[in-house]
């Protein structure tokens, strides 16, 4: 057996090594053309990429075997000459999850390779009453980890029922992330601290868990809304998610930006009021004091129902909108406020980021009516400059965006080695 030392000065078994690796390249490079820019022709293929026209047969082959692409439409580029036919994402043997740990919901999104919704599911989070406690909630572990681990079990078991081979799943908890522990290093809005996530969650789903990765929520909705708004040139954008808390997914020039620490992004804690009130942070007067969804429920009757956790956060934004439909007063003038609130924090991102666009996801999305124009107007009449103007949109995700985002980078896994996925039986 060659050793490593002489593979390494050159021996005759280090040029398999060497040509594997560029094959793994090239198969990454293909695929994920055509993830982005969709369905061509193997000779498109080759002007597109670089390839010789043998070599996109070839890993075209690769990869259809993998169950990654298949053939599709005849692509007709002229009169002249044979067409050619279209190769395209098979959306039928691989997937994704992502799994979204929020305060009042946990959210699961399968996703096969063409990016489309397999599966899909959410509950609220379990919570114990704590009279003592400054909100009346606290979040043990172990119910919540529990509870997250059986959706991720009803994601596997669709995945299985429909024969899609799952790359790996991605939890999105709020609040920054040890990525070399796969660990939540802080989550205030949860009451955790350096709760080795990915450990627990694969030790509950044993035998069946998938490579289990850890990413920010708010990060991922910013990677799951990019795509839509690259599609327009729009790659500098701030995400804002809304819940209790408040989080921002940062991409500049098209790339996510983490921070070296992976602390970016933890805008709810701006300070914006000293003598503001006290944050679960321990700060005082940091945003999400202001604009968090607790300031909107704040309003309503103490023994109104859509104050519980215990019903599903899609249940609750209903009722707030029937609240509002019916003309309630003090939540209407809670949204006047809000919008107000909402630019406090946004005037302090743009003035540092300058985005091209600031996207509001979370229960910010379910009220756009009410909150896009009047931050939109209230961030115009600031402009230090016209070419510094930040358009202001709502997420077309929602509440799924997080969940999204998951299960799109776990795919990431498959776009970066496409040898990963096992070759379909014959």
């Amino acid at each position: 057996m060659t050793s490593p030392a002489e593979a390494g000065r050159g021996s005759r078994r280090a040029a398999p090594v060497g040509h594997a690796a560029m094959r793994s390249a090239n198969l990454s490079l293909l695929l994920r053309h055509l993830h982005t820019r969709g369905g061509r022709s193997r000779a498109t293929l080759s002007q597109e990429t670089g390839l010789s026209k043998a070599a996109v047969t070839s890993l075209v082959n690769d990869l259809a075997v993998r169950g990654l692409v298949q053939e599709g439409k005849v692509e007709r580029l002229g009169a002249v000459g044979r067409p050619g036919t279209e190769v395209r994402i098979d959306p039928g043997h691989v997937a994704g999850i992502g799994l979204e740990l929020n305060v009042d919901y946990l959210a699961v999104s399968l996703r096969d390779l063409a990016g489309a919704a397999r599966f899909a599911d959410s509950v609220p989070t379990p919570y114990a009453l704590e009279p003592s406690a400054a909100d009346g909630r606290s979040y043990p572990l172990d119910p919540v980890l529990d509870r997250a681990a059986e959706l991720l079990q009803r994601a596997l078991d669709a995945a299985d029922a429909e024969g899609l081979w799952v790359a790996g799943a991605t939890i999105a908890p709020p609040g920054p992330i040890d990525y070399d522990g796969s660990r939540v290093r802080f989550a205030s809005n949860l009451g955790w601290t350096d709760v080795p996530l990915a450990e627990e969650l694969a030790r509950r789903l044993g035998e069946d868990s998938p490579v289990l990765a850890l990413e920010n929520d708010a990060k991922l909705s910013a990677l799951a809304e990019a795509p839509r708004l690259a599609q327009r040139g729009i790659t500098d954008l701030v995400y804002l998610t809304g819940d209790k808390g408040v989080g921002a997914g940062i991409i500049a020039g098209g790339r996510l930006l983490r921070g070296w620490s992976g602390f970016s992004g933890e805008v709810g804690h701006i300070g914006l009021d000293p003598a503001g009130e006290r944050c679960r942070c321990g700060r005082r007067g940091c945003w999400e004091t202001m604009v968090g969804f607790d300031t909107v429920l704040d309003v309503l009757e103490a023994d109104d129902p859509t104050r519980s956790g215990r019903l599903p956060m899609t249940e609750r934004l209903a009722r707030l909108r029937s609240l509002l439909d019916a003309g309630h007063a003090p939540l209407h003038e809670r949204f006047e406020r809000l919008a107000g609130d909402l630019v406090r924090g946004a005037g302090v991102l743009v003035d540092v980021l300058n985005p091209q666009a600031i996207v509001l996801g979370g229960y910010f999305a379910s009220f756009a009516d009410l909150l896009v124009q009047p931050v939109q107007s209230a961030l115009d009449a600031r402009l230090l400059a016209a070419d510094g103007r930040v358009e202001v949109s709502a997420s077309a995700l929602g509440l799924d965006a997080a969940a999204a985002g998951g299960a799109a980078v776990a795919l990431e896994r498959v776009l970066d080695d496409p040898l990963l996925a096992p070759e379909l039986e014959a």
